[in-house]
């Protein structure tokens, strides 16, 4: 339970710091034999501020609700 509250805090705070997810993936464009010419696309999942403020909240109340039942 620990650890999922941890994720969606984290989750949440980088959509809201940084409003999604961009990463850079390497695609083959032409492949002839020896010759193979590639292309970097840079591709992105945006994250609307609401859902991530909304991970935060949920992640802290987890977080607060799993420490009580011990």
């Amino acid at each position: 339970m620990k650890a999922i509250a941890v994720l969606l805090i984290v989750l949440g705070a980088v959509g809201l710091a940084y409003g999604g997810f961009t990463w850079t993936s390497r695609e083959k464009v032409v492949d002839l034999g020896p010759l193979q010419v590639t292309q970097d696309k840079t591709r992105s999942l945006p994250l609307p501020p609401i859902a991530g403020g909304i991970c935060l909240v949920a992640g802290v109340l987890l977080l607060v609700s799993a420490g009580k039942r011990r």
